[in-house]
C-alpha cells in the first residue's frame, strides 16, 4: 500500500509540473486540453492493458520480453487476415485470440517442463514472432476499410462526459481487465499461488502447488492480454507496419510494472499499482512531447532510468525490510 500511495504521489506531482512547465509558463493551453487529455487517458488504457499482462509473470519471478513482438503479430495478423486474405471477421478475431494463448502456453511448456530460462524463451520470441510477422505480410502496411469503422469504436470511440470531453472507450476496457485480474490475484485461490510461488518456488511445491501450471497460467495471462492490446493498438492506428509496430512496448509495459510495485524477484504486486504506473510512464512522455525544454530524443533514457530506479528502490527496499527483521 505504501508503495501504491508512493507512486501515486509522485504521478499527481508529475502531472502538475507538466502542467506548469507546458501551460502556465507558456500561456498555451496544450496539455489540459481535452485533446490531450483524452489522448493521455487513452494511451494509458492501451499500454495498462498488456501492463497488468505481463504483472502476472513478474509476479512469478518471470519475464516476458517479447510482448511487443505479440502486439506486432496479432497487431498486424489481424487486418491481414481480415482484409487481405478476406476472412470472416469472427474467424480473423477468433485466430488472434488463439495464437495468443497458444504463445502463452508454449512459453509456459518451455519454460517448465524443458527448464529454459524466461528470459532466454522470450527473447528468442521477441525475434521470431516480428520475424513470422514481416515474413507472411512482406514487409507490407496492414490496414483496415472503411467497412470495419465500427469495430474501431473499441479503441478510438468516446462515451461523452461534457461537452469537449469524452472518456475514451479503452479505459472502460481497462477497467474491466483490472477488475477481473484484481479479483483473481486477490480473492481466488489461484492467485494466492501465484503469490506463493513467486516468493519461493520450492516452498510452494512443497506445500502442493502445481508450481508447473501456475508459471504456464501466468504466461497464458500475459500473451492473451498482449493480444488484446495488440488488437486495440491496431484498431486504434487504423494500420501497422511490421517492422516496428511494437516496438518497444514490452519496456513501457514492464517499467510500469515494476513502479507500480512488482518485484522483480516475484511474490509481491498490485493491479492498481500496474496502472498507476503505466499512467506515470504515458505522462512521462507527454511531457518530453510538451515540453520544449525537454529533447524528445531522449525517451528512451528516461524510460530506462525509470526501469533501473524502480528496481534500485525495490532492492533498498527489501534490504531495509531484512534489516528490521534480523533487529
Amino acid at each position: 500500500m505504501k508503495r501504491t500511495l508512493g507512486i501515486f504521489t509522485l504521478l499527481v506531482t508529475v502531472y502538475l509540473a507538466t502542467w506548469l512547465m507546458s501551460d502556465l509558463l507558456t500561456g498555451r493551453q496544450s496539455f489540459l486540453s481535452a485533446f490531450n487529455q483524452e489522448n493521455l487517458l487513452r494511451r494509458t488504457a492501451l499500454f495498462g492493458i498488456i501492463g497488468v499482462g505481463v504483472a502476472f509473470v513478474i509476479i512469478t519471478g518471470g519475464i516476458d520480453l517479447s510482448i511487443g513482438s505479440v502486439v506486432c503479430l496479432i497487431g498486424v495478423g489481424f487486418p491481414w487476415l481480415a482484409v487481405q486474405m478476406e476472412q470472416p471477421l469472427w474467424l480473423a478475431l477468433l485466430l488472434a485470440l488463439v495464437i495468443s494463448l497458444l504463445i502463452g502456453l508454449a512459453h509456459g511448456l518451455l519454460i517448465t517442463k524443458m527448464k529454459l530460462q524466461p528470459f532466454v524463451v522470450t527473447l528468442c520470441g521477441l525475434l521470431i514472432y516480428r520475424g513470422i510477422t514481416r515474413g507472411f505480410t512482406n514487409d507490407q502496411t496492414a490496414g483496415f476499410h472503411s467497412e470495419l469503422k465500427g469495430l474501431r469504436w473499441l479503441a478510438n470511440g468516446e462515451i461523452p462526459v461534457t461537452d469537449t470531453f469524452g472518456l475514451p472507450v479503452p479505459c472502460l476496457i481497462l477497467a474491466l481487465v483490472a477488475v477481473l485480474a484484481g479479483l483473481f490475484l486477490n480473492r481466488t485461490i489461484y492467485g494466492r499461488y501465484l503469490l506463493a510461488l513467486g516468493n519461493n518456488e520450492e516452498a510452494a511445491r512443497f506445500s502442493g502447488i502445481n508450481t508447473d501450471r501456475m508459471t504456464i497460467l501466468a504466461y497464458v495471462i500475459c500473451s492473451l492480454l498482449a493480444g488484446l492490446g495488440g488488437l486495440l493498438f491496431v484498431l486504434d492506428t487504423n494500420s501497422a507496419q511490421p517492422v516496428d509496430f511494437g516496438n518497444f512496448y514490452e519496456l513501457f509495459a514492464i517499467a510500469a510494472a515494476v513502479l507500480g510495485g512488482c518485484s522483480l524477484r516475484g511474490g509481491s504486486g498490485t493491479i492498481i499499482g500496474v496502472i498507476i504506473g503505466t499512467a506515470l510512464i504515458q505522462l512521462l512522455r507527454n511531457m518530453i512531447t510538451l515540453v520544449d525544454e525537454i529533447p524528445q530524443n531522449i525517451e528512451f533514457a528516461v524510460i530506462g532510468a525509470v526501469i533501473l530506479a524502480g528496481v534500485l528502490a525495490d532492492e533498498v527496499a527489501k534490504r531495509v525490510i531484512a534489516k528490521r527483521r534480523r533487529a
